[in-house]
């Protein structure tokens, strides 16, 4: 346990509320407050927050003596593409909001999820790296892409700890997708349950980099414990965990579930993960504070389907 006192933003969303639950187990309930603008079950210091109002964001600050940010409020990669401008508004005046609090209140460190997104096809999609062309093609990759530059600069310039991940998919079984280009990757173990066939949006060779919750919950903690004299990327690290195409997740179901069905009907969503990597080269997350993943496919889908059954919607 420590003595910090953590505020959460999004903390009803995909990761939100993932996240939350792994700092209270961290740090105690506590210490450990919650924002957004939905309250759900299993808060136990909640806080109503737009995280568009600056002078909210304040008023939360102040009350509870925050010294640590997790930045998660957002608005994901397809829905983005559906309301462009509200989402603009809510991912990039929300991240400045939260760095401008953050030299106000001498805020001790600041995390801001970042995305592969950020990478476009002038990018090694093949093996992306580091500092690899960003050429974004969605309004979600825009927006993170312009926070990273936004983070190094208030870092630089007014010496915020300020550490970031670009996360690849996040798959858990606790929570449903937000809105994410790389959902059908958690729908397809619910419906493998619940209807043994899944119709996927994306080809069936499509490659996108994905990551299991509880390795993103560890890479997450284990970056924001380590010395900030090892932190060189003040932008976003790159973290490679799982990499598998559709037909690839499929035939590691249909080990535990031998007549699961696949399908396939297109959408918009193809053209987002056409565009994004399908490999990241993570060196700089290794060398500065020792990421490893711990999950590989056939892993992460027996925990997946082992829990998913636990699940009182699933029974």
């Amino acid at each position: 346990m420590s003595n910090s006192k953590i505020l959460v933003t999004g903390a009803s969303g995909q990761v939100g509320q993932v996240l939350y639950r792994h700092l209270v187990g961290l740090h105690g309930e506590d210490h450990v407050v919650a924002s957004d603008i939905h309250q759900l079950d299993g808060f136990s210091i909640f806080e109503y927050m737009d995280i568009t109002n600056q002078h909210r964001i304040r008023e939360v600050i102040q009350r509870h003596k925050i010294d640590e940010i997790y930045h998660l409020a957002a608005i994901l990669s397809a829905n983005a593409e559906q309301n462009p401008t509200r989402a603009w508004n809510i991912n990039m005046s929300g991240l400045l909001n939260i760095l401008e609090a953050g030299v106000e209140f001498s805020i001790k460190k600041i995390f801001f999820p970042s995305s592969i997104a950020v990478f476009g096809n002038h990018a090694n999609l093949d093996m992306t790296d580091q500092f690899d062309a960003q050429h974004p093609t969605t309004l979600y990759g825009i927006s993170k892409s312009a926070g990273e530059n936004w983070c190094q600069y208030y870092a630089e310039k007014y010496d915020l700890d300020i550490r970031s991940l670009r996360y690849p998919g996040i798959i858990g079984y606790t929570t449903l997708p937000g809105g994410g280009t790389t959902d059908y990757a958690v729908h397809i173990y619910h419906e493998a349950l619940k209807q043994k066939k899944y119709e996927c949006y994306v080809h069936a060779d499509t490659v996108m980099p994905m990551i299991y919750m509880d390795d993103a919950l560890r890479a997450t903690s284990e970056l924001m414990a380590a010395p900030k004299k090892n932190i060189s990327i003040r932008t976003s690290y790159n973290i490679q965990a799982i990499s598998f195409s559709p037909s690839e997740i499929a035939d590691s179901i249909s080990t535990y579930i031998p007549d699961f069905e696949m399908s396939y009907k297109i959408d918009f969503r193809q053209t987002i993960a056409d565009n994004w990597p399908r490999r990241l080269n993570d060196q700089y997350a290794q060398n500065d504070w020792g990421w490893a993943p711990r999950f590989d496919l056939n892993k992460m889908t027996k925990e997946m389907l082992e829990n998913l059954t636990l699940q009182p919607t699933i029974n």
